[in-house]
Formats: structure tokens, sequence, C-alpha cells
């Protein structure tokens, strides 16, 4: 709705106080509202002649929506292999696909002949079509590259829905792909619908510091696009009979075309920080006490062949780094087993870990929230117990 001051002004200036965002002026003796105005409709009740008055705007679509067809997901690659993200994301989109009577397609962008792999996985996981751009500049993750192929490809493909994994690249990627395609994007969901009034993708993540869960609607614009935390999703079963189309695009794109050139790939952390991927991870919180205790968690993940995690308390101390804090402002994991170790369980770290298969806490509060997720729970001090621990599964182990 806007805002519109009519001829029937008598310039009482009875609105201009009144607006909140000193949006309207005197000028010859009438008012007028300012480019500040946010057409709130506070100046509407206070004018005595009835001269302010709101009109609708006319809605303009950018698009014709029955262009736009199937669900796509984009399958990011790591080392020549797809991460679980875009496995858990094909599950996903295939209910998706399926409610909307549409086909589901992976985006696979890779260097030539190195990304078959991820071909052979996206049929697997319940894709019907591929979309492989093959190039040397997709060997690396280079957000010029990127962004142009999948914008070129959405633009000659109009597709319906496109889901990306909420990776550091995908962070990268979607707002970029949203922009050049015009259209909006719902970042970090963490749960996906369809909307039976309007048959629209019901995007779903935390709001206002997680109190809130908001769904979102893409109601004008296409595609629908979203970005996904990892391990929010289970991984389908995988069918590795099925098979599908392959649509093979050249990458216009060269190497020398790019703004940021690949130099070298630096692995700066261990496959401990690796932690979405991991299959069982040791976490600790403010209930280890110190940096040094930390080196428990460190010997039992050793002996598990896991990795270490930590609340964002235990990061906020400094005890460890912001690569291993796990919850809503860190990562979404959902490992096989999750231990936690005085970790009482805050409703963001929860909303991080609370898709792993086995939760076992250690808490000396009996009280704590984590007992209430957990699927095992023991009462007591984590420094008592995880020497014993660490003995015991060495053990089994030895066994």
């Amino acid at each position: 709705m806007a805002i519109r001051f009519t001829d029937a002004c008598i310039g009482c200036g009875a609105c201009e106080p009144i607006c909140p965002f000193a949006a309207i002026e005197m000028k010859d003796g009438k008012a007028y509202n300012t480019e500040a105005c946010t057409s709130c409709g506070a100046c509407v009740d206070v004018c005595p002649v009835g001269a302010i008055v709101r009109e609708a705007e006319e809605k303009k679509t950018a698009v014709n929506k029955d262009d736009y067809r199937h669900v796509w997901v984009y399958l990011e690659l790591s080392d020549g292999r797809p991460r679980n993200v875009g496995l858990e994301l094909l599950g996903e989109g295939r209910k998706l696909a399926d409610a909307m009577g549409q086909q589901l397609a992976a985006v696979v962008l890779g260097e030539r002949g190195a990304a078959e792999a991820g071909v052979k996985e996206a049929f697997a996981y319940g894709a019907d079509k591929v979309y492989l751009v093959e190039g040397e500049a997709y060997k690396h993750y280079n957000t010029d590259a990127f962004t142009s192929a999948f914008a070129d490809l959405i633009e000659t493909h109009k597709p319906s829905v496109v889901l990306i994994g909420a990776t550091n690249d995908g962070r990268d990627l979607a707002p970029r792909i949203a922009c050049r395609v015009k259209t909006g994007l719902t970042a970090d969901c963490t749960d996906l619908g369809i909307d039976e009034a309007t048959g629209l993708v019901a995007w779903t993540r935390p709001a206002f510091g997680g109190n809130i869960m908001a769904t979102i609607l893409c109601a004008d614009h296409r595609p629908q696009m979203g970005t996904v935390r990892p391990n929010v999703f289970k991984r389908p079963a995988p069918d590795y009979g099925r098979s599908g189309e392959v649509v093979v695009v050249a990458g216009k794109v060269g190497p020398q075309d790019a703004r940021v050139k690949f130099i070298d790939l630096l692995r700066v952390c261990t496959a401990s920080c690796n932690l979405e991927e991991a299959e069982v991870i040791v976490s600790g919180g403010r209930g280890m006490c110190n940096r040094e205790n930390f080196a428990l968690l460190e010997q039992l993940a050793e002996v598990l062949g896991g990795t270490v995690g930590a609340s964002r308390a235990a990061v906020d101390a400094g005890w460890q780094s912001a690569l291993q804090q796990v919850g809503q402002s860190g990562k979404t994991v959902g490992p096989k087993i999750y231990f936690a170790f005085g970790i009482s369980g805050a409703i963001q770290h929860l909303a991080g870990m609370s898709s792993s298969d086995v939760v076992i806490a250690i808490n000396k509060d009996p009280d704590a929230p984590i007992f209430k997720v957990a699927d095992y729970g023991v009462v007591g001090d984590a420094m008592e117990i995880l020497p014993i621990m660490i003995e015991e599964f060495k053990k089994l182990k030895g066994k």
C-alpha cells in the first residue's frame, strides 16, 4: 500500500509531527511525503479533512512462473566426492518433486572427467537428471566461475526450486546466484515442505536468535531458492541400479576469466575439524572447566575414531576453535554417536545436534536439559568419568 497526499490538504500540519520517520514536509501551504516514507499509515488517521489516502500498488511479477518447473539440487564436490549435504538434499528434493509432480535434477560442476562419481551418486540418491558442467575453471571452487555457470543453467532451463547446502562454499554461492537471476533466497533452512494453500515451497528457518521458527514463501519470483544446513535431514538409502539423463554443459568461463586465481590448497585444519562428516563426535562444554581438560576428549575421540566438538560456552572461553563449535551459531551435525560432556543443553546447542542417531550425555546436574534428548545419560563429574570411559573403550577395541 502507498500513501498519497491529495489536493484536499489544507496545510494544517497535523500530520507532520506524528510521522515516526520525519517523512512529511510542508511546502507552499501543503503537506507532502518524502522518499523516507514507509507507508506505515500513522498520518492517515490524524488528517482532519481526509486528505491522506492509502492506495493499493499494482504488484509486478518479474517472471512468468508457469515457465519454471522441476526441483534442482546442487551436488557440491569435495576432492571429487559429493558432500553429504548434497545427498541429504537429494532425498528431500525427491519428496518435493514428487509432491509437485515434477522431476528432480542434480547440478554438478567439476573438472572434465573428474565429476563422474558425482553423477553416479546423484542418480543413486534419487535424481532423474544431472546437469554436468565441466571445465578447467571448476576444478576448485571459484565464486565467479561457479556463479556464472549456475546462473546460465537457471536462465536456460528454468527450474522452479533450487536447493543448495549451507556449507562455506554454498553460503558464498547461493546469494550470488539469487542476485544474478533476480530472485529471493531463504538461508540456513532447517525444514522444507509444501504450503497446502499455495503449493509453494515452505522454507523454515530460525529467526530472532532462534527463539522462533519462521516459515517463508517465495510467491512472486523464480526459482524458489534456499540453503539448507547439513545434517538436518538423513540421507536416503542409495539405489545404484538407478540411471537417468545426463546433460553435459561446456563451461563458458575459463581460468583466465575469474577475478580470483587458485594458487594452492593449504589444509590448515586436521580431520578433527570436519564435524559435519564425522560419525562419532565427542563434545565438551563449560563443565570441562578449562582448555587442558579437552585433552581427555581428544583421547576418547582418538580411541573411537571420532572428532572433538565443543559448545558455544567452551568456544567463547577460548578452550576450542570456532571450527569445532556445534550448535545454531556453529555447525549442525548428525553423527551416529554424539557424546556431550559437561554440556547443559541450551536450545541453541540442541538445534545443532538433535539429528544424531544416539546421544550420550554426562553431566553433574540431573536436571540438565541435555538429558531430555539423550538416549543414555550419566549423572556425574565428566573429569571422573572420562578416564574410565577411555580405558574401557581401549579394552573393547583391543578385543
